[in-house]
């Protein structure tokens, strides 16, 4: 069998089982068996298929139409620059955390290139936020992404060691912000909390419901669990001026500034994804 006519035969199998994205799906998992880019697969089109690459297809697209996300199908995914490891340990980057970087990138990037800051990623998982902000930022400063998962440590050292950052990125076992004990020590916390309500987690998507970790999903009664705990210690262990950065859910953005406010930060700011949704919250300490 041709390469094209997998790749046609696939679309087809996983459009029949209403996997979303099918055509896609089939030609990323041929370009991930070939070692190649996407774009490039026109050049195979005409060659046949070995017998293990065609059985490896068929094992991905079993798992396609089990409900697997494609991204752990892959075992990698693209986050801005960087190319991460992606598995069941850790919350699959979206998209829409690229603009959470690009708020922080910003914020660094204006600082005195002789602050050296701090920043700590909160809830690391892949490391996608933290790898991508040392990759990007202009100016030096330390980095340290936490998780209260050691699995998700283990991967997010791997991405780092993939993507040439072991050097600028640490890594450390805590839950939230607990393990800091210096007050005034920290520039700027950044985090992808868990957002979404308990009752809507038992909603979502059986993909994601399924197969992402519950911990990196599920914010609690009203999904504002992590940014009161977060609030407040960052009032102890934020530096006078420094800032936080938070991914929040389409419907917080008003309730997120209201916590805010409480808590006495100022240069509140609710700001927009690309689709026109609420979706980062950001704020300054007096």
């Amino acid at each position: 069998m041709l390469w094209s006519e997998t790749i046609a035969k696939s679309s087809a199998y996983l459009e029949g089982k209403n996997v979303p994205g099918a055509q896609t799906a089939a030609e990323l998992l041929a370009a991930r068996l070939l070692g190649c880019g996407r774009g490039f697969l026109a050049s195979y089109a005409q060659k046949e298929i070995d017998g293990k690459r065609l059985a490896a297809m068929r094992r991905g697209l079993s798992r396609l139409q089990s409900g697997e996300p494609l991204q752990y199908v892959l075992g990698e995914w693209d986050f801005r620059h960087l190319e991460l490891f992606c598995d069941r340990r850790a919350l699959i980057p979206r998209p829409e955390t690229e603009g959470l970087v690009q708020l922080a990138l910003e914020w660094l990037d204006a600082r005195r290139p002789d602050a050296r800051p701090l920043v700590v990623d909160v809830g690391t998982g892949t490391g996608a936020i933290i790898l991508s902000l040392a990759k990007e930022c202009k100016n030096p400063a330390a980095f340290l992404g936490t998780d209260v998962s050691e699995d998700a440590l283990e991967l997010a050292a791997k991405n780092a060691a993939r993507n040439g950052l072991s050097g600028r990125v640490k890594f450390a076992l805590a839950d939230g912000l607990d393990d800091f004990d210096e007050p005034g020590s920290i520039d700027a916390i950044v985090s992808n909390p868990p957002y979404v309500t308990t009752a809507e987690w038992e909603t979502l998507d059986p993909r994601v419901r399924d197969h992402e970790p519950r911990i990196a999903l599920d914010g609690g009664g009203d999904g504002l669990e992590f940014y009161r705990r977060y609030l407040a210690d960052a009032l102890n262990l934020l530096k006078p001026g420094g800032a936080v950065f938070f991914e929040i859910g389409d419907t917080q953005g008003e309730a997120v500034r209201s916590l805010m406010e409480e808590c006495g930060f100022s240069g509140i700011a609710v700001r927009k994804d690309l689709a026109g949704l609420d979706r980062y919250a950001t704020a300054i300490l007096p």
